[in-house]
């Protein structure tokens, strides 16, 4: 029960940032005529507030509970966005944008420790997968309600936006409250001390500098910090901005596209998640991440013919974020499980705050790049350089392949045990 409240706490959260990420680069650049950069600035310091958060947020839920970590980080997030309904300079819309991404990226790593906590070993990918394909199910309704109630000619016209997405994060927090006073009441009565956790504490003194030392001592953890890079370079660092400013710019498509083509992606995910993980329950998750890398790869591909296809655009670009929405389905199952795996004992929460801070830190960059090759004419610059990342990804996660495979032979071979166990 703990996990479908997570699951639902999810799809509240993103059900408001699905009303309000479609639109928010037209209704920056446009409709409050603050131009292009303030628009691809937003979205920049959207990041940049996830990276100062997204490490600590982590380490607060190793040392804390990670239920009050990510329920206080949901509430930050609902009044930084709930803050952009009286926004109505550049530099207002910008602070509640920044700290909005501080409220967002803070609850991450404590929400993936509860599923960690929460569930077996066995069921941990499929209850991963249930919780992004809710998170999908939550930005479908919103980018298909706010094609209704988001008027960009009005300068008003986002408020309902807003104050859906602040009330969908306080939601959302109330519910993981109640998600963990059910867990205590279910321990109670079963007589048990603690969570069931698979996340040992980390020990008390170790500085964050050693626990970062320990960390990157694993060159597995390494290529898997290569392939979240790369993978959120080469589509997330754009999803924001730089996408539908190259379908804007260059495509010349209608707004109300950019929302369909959302729209697109979340179904997607919703129809083939729960395929996806059956099907791909015995694989390796590095292979996997190599067909994610790849699908990243043709979805570049198809959205360049946009711009020699002209009259067929703006069925490209939904078409794009469609195959993207496959890739998905592989990628948010797997990777958070894969690094809680390869972390260094007691140390889930921290690493997995590291990455997601290297992830958006220099995602951060997408919306400063798209808007600079985008903003010169360079579209096939734009689309290039992603198509290399991409490419890229597909590298680090065969080279990640190999690393797992080196660390189940040491694991397996009776001398090397005790090195492995001193290297961890």
């Amino acid at each position: 029960m703990r996990t479908r409240l997570l699951i639902l706490a999810s799809s509240l959260a993103m059900l408001g940032w699905g009303t309000v990420l479609p639109y928010q680069y037209a209704y920056a650049a446009d409709t409050r005529d603050w131009g292009s950069m303030v628009a691809a600035g937003a979205s920049t310091l959207f990041s940049l507030g996830a990276l100062l958060a997204a490490p600590i947020g982590g380490r607060l839920a190793d040392r804390h509970s990670p239920v009050r970590v990510a329920v206080l980080a949901k509430l930050v997030a609902a009044v930084g966005v709930g803050a952009l309904i009286w926004a109505s300079t550049p530099v207002a819309f910008l602070a509640g944008m920044a700290l909005f991404g501080v409220g967002v990226t803070a609850a991450g790593p404590a929400q993936s420790l509860l599923v960690l906590n929460w569930t077996g070993g066995a069921d941990r990918r499929q209850v991963f997968a249930w919780q992004f394909t809710g998170q999908a199910l939550g930005m479908a309704v919103g980018a298909f309600v706010a094609g209704y109630v988001v008027d960009l000619q009005r300068l008003d016209g986002m408020r309902p936006a807003f104050v859906t997405a602040a009330g969908g994060f306080v939601l959302s927090a109330v519910l993981l409250a109640l998600a963990a006073r059910r867990g205590d009441v279910t321990q109670a009565q079963d007589g048990a001390g603690g969570q069931g956790s698979m996340v040992d504490q980390p020990q008390l003194g170790v500085s964050r500098g050693e626990a970062i030392r320990a960390i990157w001592a694993r060159p597995a953890l390494r290529w898997t910090a290569l392939v979240t890079v790369t993978l959120a370079l080469g589509f997330y660092a754009q999803f924001e901005s730089g996408l539908p400013a190259y379908a804007l710019t260059v495509l010349h498509v209608r707004a109300s596209t950019i929302g369909l083509a959302s729209a697109v992606n979340c179904l997607v995910i919703i129809g083939l998640q729960m395929v996806v993980v059956r099907f791909t329950a015995k694989r390796s998750s590095a292979d996997l991440l190599v067909v994610v890398g790849a699908i990243w790869l043709a979805s570049w591909v198809l959205l360049s013919l946009g711009s020699l296809v002209p009259a067929a655009g703006a069925w490209l670009f939904v078409g794009a974020f469609g195959v993207f929405g496959v890739g998905e389905t592989m990628y948010a199952p797997i990777l958070n499980p894969l690094t809680a795996e390869l972390a260094p004992v007691g140390y889930v929460g921290t690493t997995l705050g590291l990455f997601n801070a290297l992830q958006t830190g220099l995602s951060a960059a997408g919306p400063l790049v798209a808007g600079l090759l985008l903003g010169a004419g360079w579209s096939a610059g734009f689309l290039g350089l992603h198509a290399a990342i991409s490419a890229l990804a597909v590298y680090a996660a065969w080279r990640l392949r190999g690393a797992l495979r080196r660390d189940r032979s040491r694991a397996a071979h009776p001398a090397r045990r005790d090195e492995l166990a001193t290297a961890a």
